[in-house]
C-alpha cells in the first residue's frame, strides 16, 4: 500500500488513498510530501488537515520522528491562539491542524498560503462532514497555487464536495486487500439496562486492553460511575473534555495505568493507542462507517482481535449487523486493579532532556529495577512515566526537585 501510494503521489495531482486503520497511511503520504519539499522556500509548502486534535498531534509526532530536517508546526483548538502565532512567526515547511483552527488562521492572515502546493485531508470522510463544511470550503478556496490534493480514509463510498476540486483522482484502494482477523460477536443482556451485563463481560474478557464505545458523554459518565463502583479501573475519553485531560487519558492508556477506555467515536479514528485486544459497542453507532472505524481499533495489521455488540435481548439490530455468534459469558475472577500509575515530570525536549536521562534518574536514584520502570513519554516541555503504584509516593519523595540537564524538575502524580 505504501509503495503504491508513494508512486501515485509522486506522479499524480489528485489522489484518494483508501486503506484500513492501522496499515500505515500516515507514512504513505508523509514520505512523498517531504521528498518534494523545496529546501530554499521559507513559507508553508504543505498543509495537512485532520478532523480531531488527537489525529493532528499524532501526524505531527510522526513527522518529527522522521527527522526530515524541515520545520513542522501544529495548530488546533483548545489552546491559546497567541501560542500558535509564536510558532508560525517563522513559518514551517509543513503545517498540521484541525479545520476550525486552520481556517481561523487563514481568515486572520497569520500565515501566507501563496506557497502551499500540497493539501492533505486525512480521514476526509470525517473532515468533510456537514459540521466542518464552512471551514473546509474556506481552506480549499484559499490556496491559489495548489498543485496536489491527497485524501485518505478507511471508509469507502464517501461523497467528496465539489469545492475540494478533485479532477480525475487516482484511487489507491487497499480496503479489501488486508485480510482482517477481526471476530465480531454478540453479548446479550437480559435487561434493557446493560450495565450489569457489561461488568460480567469485562470480568469474562479479563485484564486485557480494550475500549468500550458509547454514543454520548452522559452515557460515559454513567458507565464510568458503575465501573468505579465495581472497582474496575478505567479512563474516559470524549469531546467535551479539556484537551490536557484527553491527552493524559491516552498517556495512561498507552502505559498501562488504565487497561480500559470508555469513549465516544472520537477514539475510533487515528489516535495513537496501543494494540487493543477487544472493543465493546455498549451503544451501536448511528452509521455503518463508524461501526467500521470502531472495529478498526482492534485486529490491526493482521493481528487477532474481537468486537462485541452488547445489546438487549429484544433490541432490533441494524441491517449491517446480522448472524452474530453469541458469546457465552463465563464467571471468572474480575480483572486485576491496575498496579501501575503515572508520574508527571516538569521537563522535556526543550530542556535537552532525553528518555535516557529520565531512565537513569529512576534506576540510579529511584532504585527501580528491570520493568518496574514502564513507558516513558517525552513531550516538548514535560514527560510522563509509568511506575508501580506502591512505589509512586516514595519515588516522588526521593526524586522531586532533582536536577536533569541543569534543570530542576518537579515530579507529581497525575
Amino acid at each position: 500500500m505504501q509503495q503504491e501510494a508513494v508512486l501515485a503521489i509522486h506522479s499524480c495531482s489528485d489522489i484518494v488513498l483508501l486503506s484500513p486503520t492501522g496499515t500505515g497511511k500516515t507514512l504513505a503520504f508523509l514520505l512523498p510530501i517531504v521528498a518534494e519539499l523545496e529546501p530554499d522556500c521559507k513559507e508553508i509548502q504543505a498543509l495537512i488537515v485532520a478532523p480531531s486534535r488527537e489525529l493532528a498531534i499524532q501526524i505531527e509526532q510522526v513527522l518529527r520522528e522522521m527527522g526530515s530536517g524541515y520545520k513542522t508546526a501544529i495548530v488546533y483548538g483548545g489552546r491559546l491562539f497567541s501560542k500558535d502565532k509564536i510558532n508560525l512567526k517563522h513559518p514551517p515547511a509543513i503545517l498540521v491542524g484541525t479545520p476550525g483552527r486552520i481556517s481561523d488562521h487563514i481568515r486572520r492572515n497569520t500565515f501566507t498560503t501563496k506557497e502551499i502546493k500540497t493539501l492533505v485531508l486525512d480521514e476526509f470522510d470525517k473532515s468533510l462532514e456537514v459540521g466542518f463544511e464552512t471551514e473546509m470550503r474556506d481552506i480549499c478556496t484559499a490556496l491559489p497555487k495548489l498543485k496536489k490534493k491527497i485524501l485518505t480514509s478507511a471508509t469507502q463510498k464517501v461523497r467528496v464536495p465539489k469545492f475540494v476540486g478533485l479532477t480525475k483522482p487516482v484511487y489507491v484502494n487497499f480496503l479489501k486487500e488486508v485480510e482482517s482477523q477481526l471476530k465480531i460477536k454478540a453479548i446479550v443482556s437480559p435487561s434493557k439496562d446493560k450495565l450489569e451485563t457489561l461488568v460480567q463481560a469485562i470480568d469474562h474478557l479479563g485484564n486485557e486492553p480494550g475500549i468500550i464505545f458509547c454514543n454520548f458523554k452522559d452515557s460515559i459518565r454513567r458507565v464510568s460511575e458503575h465501573l468505579t463502583a465495581n472497582n474496575i479501573n478505567h479512563g474516559c475519553f470524549y469531546g467535551g473534555m479539556e484537551q490536557k485531560d484527553r491527552e493524559r487519558t491516552l498517556i495512561k492508556f498507552r502505559n498501562g495505568t488504565h487497561q480500559l477506555l470508555i469513549a465516544t467515536d472520537l477514539a475510533a479514528r487515528g489516535i495513537d493507542i496501543p494494540e487493543i485486544k477487544f472493543i465493546v459497542h455498549y451503544h451501536l453507532p448511528m452509521r455503518k462507517e463508524e461501526f467500521t472505524h470502531r472495529n478498526g481499533r482492534t485486529a490491526r495489521m493482521n493481528k487477532e482481535g474481537s468486537a462485541y455488540v452488547l445489546h438487549w435481548k429484544d433490541e432490533k439490530l441494524p441491517d449491517y449487523i446480522n448472524n452474530l455468534e453469541r458469546e457465552k459469558l463465563n464467571k471468572v475472577l474480575p480483572p486485576e486493579t491496575t498496579r501501575r500509575t503515572t508520574l508527571f515530570i516538569s521537563g522535556g525536549r526543550k530542556d535537552k532532556i532525553s528518555k535516557g536521562d529520565i531512565a537513569g534518574l529512576f534506576f540510579k536514584q529511584g532504585k527501580l529495577i528491570g520493568d518496574e520502570l514502564g513507558t516513558i513519554e517525552l513531550k516538548q516541555d514535560c514527560a510522563f512515566v509509568s511506575v508501580p503504584e506502591e512505589k509512586a509516593n516514595k519515588l516522588i519523595e526521593q526524586l522531586n526537585n532533582s536536577k536533569l540537564k541543569k534543570k530542576k524538575i518537579r515530579i507529581t502524580l497525575i
